[in-house]
């Protein structure tokens, strides 16, 4: 009878215990379910770590964490390693090795917003607009963009040939395209005085010099009797945000330039034009399509909204986001973040719709070799020139001073 009362003692012991760590267990999940922390991260990594049937690294676990916390965000946030920050710093300086493409999200579809000039992705044809279907033979899943993005810098660091599938619009079948990275030297910005003393820019992104080299190029009409200015920023995808301010403010001598909205502080800002300005009596055509977008269109919309510019060719991308490099405690390392919002000078939101151009003609006009109603044809006397809508431009300022 002792026996029997000491084993019922031990049950109810055990029980007991058991018990016990169950309603603690479930009063730390319950509270772990309403309130995620810290500190249920590092349970959950030590615990897998500890006892997943395979052996898997805390930092292969802490990296998973770090890629799915991203994966909450949009598509223009991303943990940056030494390598790839170092890249982007490259990048802003006018060098780049890689395929040519800036890339983003659109209606549920990974689209290109714009190849670089001279670049593989220019050089093999694709077309800003064009849609990601399949990288290397494989469907890709649009709602992660990170993943393509991560195949496409692989392929790029280790100097891989990539092979993409495009749909484009218009177009039933798919565009088959293999691209083997390269170094692009990217002249931000290009000039040259046309016919009737119209003077052209192009554009081509926003870095670190792009103020100066606009200043430069613009120094060198200073003694000319400019009777126009042509502002190509056809396939610019953005860049640095100051620099298109400060271009913005040198051809602005009031207005608001642009405004950025965030949740800390230092994102809210209204950026303002100070009184000094150049060729403040020539008339400018900006020059815009699908392939603008960002920087390139604050850029765009100061100049329209503020009545500064006339904006002529195809509705811009729309890319209505501010993002910032914010270093981490791991020297090298960075996080591009989104940080703000910001909207043309008449507080107009354009993410995801584009800036609507004064005098609209699609790409579909400017290859059927038909001329557009109202403007006609100038023939062409240079290499620029023969391009169909710088020569439209042209013709638009002519009949329109």
């Amino acid at each position: 009878m002792a026996q029997f009362l000491r084993y019922f003692t031990c049950i109810v012991l055990g029980l007991s215990l058991g018990l016990s760590i169950t309603l603690v267990g479930k009063e730390n999940a319950e509270k772990y379910q309403t309130q995620p922390s810290y500190a249920q991260l590092m349970d959950v990594i030590n615990t897998v770590e500890t006892y997943y049937v395979d052996e898997i690294s805390q930092q292969t676990l802490i990296q998973a964490a770090i890629d799915g916390i991203f994966a909450k965000l949009d598509p223009y946030s991303a943990f940056l390693d030494q390598e790839a920050f170092d890249e982007l710093v490259d990048t802003n300086r006018g060098e780049y090795f890689g395929f040519g493409i800036e890339i983003a999200t659109e209606n549920e579809q990974v689209t290109i917003i714009s190849p670089f000039p001279h670049s593989p992705a220019a050089n093999a044809g694709i077309l800003p607009g064009d849609k990601i279907v399949k990288v290397n033979q494989e469907s890709i899943n649009p709602k992660r963009l990170d993943t393509v993005l991560k195949q496409i810098k692989f392929h790029s660091r280790h100097n891989l040939a990539i092979h993409l599938s495009l749909s484009r619009p218009n177009s039933r079948e798919l565009i088959d395209v293999t691209l083997k990275p390269g170094f692009i030297d990217v002249n931000s910005v290009s000039g040259e005085l046309l016919e009737g003393g119209i003077g052209y820019i192009k554009l081509a992104n926003f870095q670190d010099d792009s103020t100066q080299d606009m200043i430069k190029q613009l120094d060198q009409w200073q003694d000319k009797a400019l009777t126009g200015l042509i502002l190509d920023l056809r396939n610019n995808p953005g860049g640095l945000l100051d620099q298109a301010i400060e271009i913005a403010d040198l051809f602005l001598a009031k207005g608001r330039i642009v405004s950025t909205n965030g949740r800390f502080f230092d994102a809210n800002a209204d950026y303002f034009a100070s009184p000094h300005n150049i060729f403040s009596k020539v008339p400018i055509i900006v020059l815009i399509n699908k392939g603008s977008a960002s920087a390139s269109e604050v850029l765009a919309a100061a100049l329209q909204e503020n009545q500064r510019a006339t904006l002529m060719g195809e509705k811009s991308f729309g890319k209505g986001t501010v993002q910032s490099l914010i270093p981490t405690l791991i020297e090298g390392n960075a996080i591009k973040l989104t940080i703000a919002h910001y909207s043309t000078p008449k507080g107009k939101d354009i993410h995801s719709i584009g800036i609507e151009p004064d005098i609209k003609i699609s790409s579909d006009t400017m290859t059927a070799n038909e001329n557009v109603p109202i403007i006609e044809n100038l023939s062409p006397h240079d290499e620029v020139a023969q391009d169909k809508l710088v020569n439209l431009a042209i013709t638009w300022i002519k009949t329109n001073t």
